[in-house]
């Protein structure tokens, strides 16, 4: 008998999928409200949430949980999502929803997540970098076994030829619980779903691996629960992110003899205790968030950095960057984006236009198969869904604003020739909207006015100014309400650097502007292009990775507040919208 009824309801997501939701409202009142969200794991859906609520003793919180698009009684085809990244940017909506509609701050939330809802509710918090109070992770999905020899290459050419295309589970009720009656519930329950679609399943081996490897971006306090005899997923790889965890507040704990479904067990009350002691720790403790803005200085991306710069890398993938290095500089001319890449940098304005087209151009049919695979790496990719991203983020805030009646004053601080922000100021000129594009090359600025003459644009202003000069924005007399910083930040490792940038152009901004920023917080291929790419100076292309919470945190420090996210599905590049106030502060500690 549980004494919490929950209400149910429905919320609208990112993309307008309305997915319906649980709330559980708190028994005893507290004067701070407090809120749990709680994922459930695959196959599942949120109305199996109950007694892991009444376990816990949540009777003084607000208790959240959904269920995920394509589960429950959401809608979508049964255990389909058009992509794994879909599902974090669910989470996120989520608690943006519960934090607006129910007055809840998100400093003031705690998520408890179980299977692949774990490895959901790691991303999120790894790539959006929420600050929360801490996450509990129950039986995390990091790495699936998968029993049948080559199965995961076998599923990525199954995923070429259908998208989407289902596979059942292997997994039977017994392999879960030891508890009988709790196998006949989950067996005889209409809204479990055994099908799961192929690309969630790669895309949930793809994004576990880089988040287990790049666990020391996490600084959130974290309770693992390990099953001992887990027939599901390798607990070593939870052991493996937990010990890379950045977390000053982390424990791990291995439940003996329990099976993949811990918090359904037979002994589950030993979870549900493990939870409770830490929840309690999380929400009696000051929230602190740990200053990153010297990351530069000391961390493990600055010993990343260092080490591209001073370590050989192993003598077999020495060899491949030679080999490689030698085939741009013999085959490599007949394809225009490496040749363009090795005369102007392959970070240069003039390397990105050539990318931003997407069209492969060479020398012969060959030099165009050639110019194909280079645009289509998986770092171009990104950097094509990041403008994407970039676009759709400036349009939401441009309408914003306009929908207030404000003028529009849009100020890029290192535009590049700015056509998409040129097209972009034609389209709204029967509006009171301006642009100003400013950026060091002078060849960048001239062609950014070639492309405003022919459109015919009369509405962008052009300067030549150095983007880390605060006297450059102090002497201007162009004060904007949005700011964009696109693409920039992530050449340059230095934070101090970075901060005088960001405070010359907000000690010139309008109060109640936004910022939209860029950022790197991930890339697969640092090794590789820092051994076989120039960059613009002509010297090794080695970039400092800044975690998210780190490039907000620098902006920050300025007087901005994230209010949306984007990130590519690989998790290579963010777009942050953040509210801007000259009165906000940030506490941290050291």
């Amino acid at each position: 008998m549980h004494n919490r009824e929950a209400l149910k309801d429905e919320f609208q997501t990112f993309d307008g999928t309305k997915l319906v939701y649980r709330s559980w409202m708190p028994v005893s009142k507290d004067t701070k409200k407090k809120a749990i969200i709680v994922l459930h794991r695959g196959h599942e859906h949120s109305g199996r949430l109950d007694d892991l609520i009444e376990g816990i003793g949540t009777d003084g919180y607000w208790v959240f949980g959904y269920d995920g698009r394509g589960h429950g009684e959401s809608p979508g085809e049964r255990g389909f999502a058009p992509s794994f990244g879909h599902m974090v940017r669910d989470l996120d909506s989520f608690v943006r929803f519960v934090s607006k509609k129910y007055d809840i701050p998100v400093d003031e939330m705690l998520v408890v997540a179980n299977s692949v809802g774990a490895v959901v509710a790691s991303t999120w918090v790894h790539d959006y970098a929420p600050k929360i109070r801490g996450m509990v992770l129950a039986a995390p999905a990091f790495k699936v076994k998968l029993y049948v020899p080559f199965a995961l290459a076998g599923l990525r050419t199954m995923d070429l030829i259908k998208r989407p295309m289902f596979i059942s589970s292997y997994v039977k009720s017994k392999f879960l619980t030891h508890d009988v009656e709790q196998q006949k519930l989950y067996d005889s329950d209409p809204l479990i779903t055994p099908q799961i679609a192929v690309n969630i399943l790669i895309d949930l081996f793809d994004t576990s691996k880089r988040v287990v490897e790049d666990a020391g971006a996490i600084h959130v306090p974290t309770l693992v629960l390990s099953a001992e005899k887990d027939y599901v997923v390798d607990n070593k790889v939870q052991r493996e992110f937990f010990e890379k965890l950045s977390s000053t507040r982390k424990r791990f704990v291995s439940l003996s003899g329990f099976y993949h479904g811990v918090l359904y067990e037979k002994e589950r009350h030993q979870a549900f205790n493990e939870c409770a002691h830490f929840i309690h720790d999380c929400f009696s403790n000051e929230l602190e968030v740990v200053s990153l803005t010297n990351a530069h200085k000391e961390g493990y991306t600055r010993e990343e950095y260092k080490n591209l710069y001073q370590k050989h890398p192993p003598l077999f993938d020495e060899f491949m960057f030679l080999f490689q290095k030698m085939m741009m500089k013999t085959l490599g001319w007949m394809s225009k984006g490496i040749r363009v890449g090795m005369k102007y940098g392959f970070d240069s304005g003039v390397s990105l236009d050539h990318v931003y087209k997407n069209k492969p151009e060479g020398f012969t049919w060959f030099g165009k198969i050639i110019d194909y695979f280079y645009i289509n790496a998986i770092g171009w990719r990104g950097i094509r869904r990041r403008k994407v991203n970039l676009q759709n983020s400036v349009r939401n805030v441009v309408d914003k604003l306009l929908a207030e009646g404000k003028p529009i004053r849009i100020m890029d601080i290192a535009s590049g020739p700015g056509r998409y922000l040129i097209e972009l100021a034609k389209e709204y000129e029967r509006f009171d909207f301006k642009v100003l594009l400013r950026d060091y090359s002078h060849a960048n600025i001239d062609e950014g006015k070639r492309i405003a003459k022919s459109l015919n644009c009369t509405n962008v202003e052009f300067k030549v100014e150095d983007a880390f000069s605060r006297k450059s924005f102090e002497t201007q007399d162009y004060t904007p309400n949005i700011v964009i910083v696109s693409g920039l930040y992530e050449l340059f490792p230095d934070n101090d650097l970075v901060a005088e940038s960001i405070s010359g152009f907000t000690d010139n901004m309008q109060e109640d502007g936004y910022l939209i920023y860029t950022g790197q917080p991930w890339h697969p291929q640092l090794e590789m292009i820092a051994n076989t790419l120039s960059n613009r100076e002509g010297k090794k292309w080695i970039m400092r990775r800044r975690t998210q919470q780190e490039l907000d945190q620098l902006f920050e420090v300025a007087g901005a507040s994230k209010v949306d996210m984007e990130i590519d599905n690989w998790g290579i590049f963010t777009v942050s919208t953040a509210e801007f106030s000259k009165n906000k502060n940030t506490r941290m500690v050291s």
